[in-house]
């Protein structure tokens, strides 16, 4: 990818963002609250450093030009940039990952309960979707190709897949400091302690025994 569509690219996500950062997140009272990592308070965010001790390093991160290690079942790996990782984030509304996948990888479904994310394929072809709430649960899906971009409403229960012998790589930004993930087979599946077998069984209207089989592989 040349300089001049890079720099496009990045240009639009950050356009895309002033639009999104304070969608769900209160506004914040003064210029920046540099997160201070020291600090065991527990508040709705983090507790800021003193504005005058705060060097540019807060507002700086490295490391999102390297490959995610994709060698596990899912074939997939997210690098985070969120306030934890880079503390001039915080109270900013705001945050992005990149995204990176094997051959066929895919980054299982799953929701961020606190933010719409705003996706853009660097490299490969993706297939993509999500599905809407009840009672209708729609199944919408596109591949996209690099340079495409592609929304996933808050809350919504979605996924992406590369397609193809090739890697792919993409780049989110999401309307929150603190997005969360919910991986659907993980929660469900995974619960710790367990979800009860005979409740699951009930919900997806199969025998207990293929409860047990899949809690067995989380």
């Amino acid at each position: 990818m040349s300089m001049l569509n890079t720099l496009i690219l990045w240009s639009f996500l950050a356009l895309t963002l002033s639009g999104l950062a304070f969608a769900y997140e209160p506004k914040p009272l003064q210029d920046f609250c540099v997160a201070d990592s020291s600090n065991s308070v527990k508040v709705n965010g983090l507790v800021c450093k003193n504005p005058m001790q705060v060097p540019a390093d807060d507002f700086f991160f490295s490391g999102l030009h390297l490959s995610g290690n994709t060698s596990n079942p899912a074939g997939s790996k997210v690098t985070p940039v969120f306030a934890t990782q880079l503390p001039g984030l915080n109270t900013l509304g705001i945050s992005m990952v990149r995204v990176d996948y094997a051959p066929w990888g895919l980054n299982p479904p799953h929701t961020h309960p606190r933010a719409t994310e705003i996706l853009t394929v660097i490299e490969g072809t993706l297939q993509v979707g999500f599905v809407t709430s009840n009672p209708d649960n729609r199944f919408i899906t596109k591949v996209l190709q690099k340079g495409d971009v592609f929304v996933f409403p808050v809350g919504l229960v979605h996924f992406q897949r590369s397609i193809g012998n090739g890697y792919a790589v993409a780049i989110a930004a999401l309307s929150s400091q603190n997005p969360g993930a919910i991986t659907i087979g993980n929660a469900v599946f995974g619960a710790n302690p367990p979800i009860p077998g005979d409740i699951l069984a009930k919900a997806f209207q199969v025998d207990k025994s293929v409860v047990d089989q899949l809690q067995s592989k989380f």
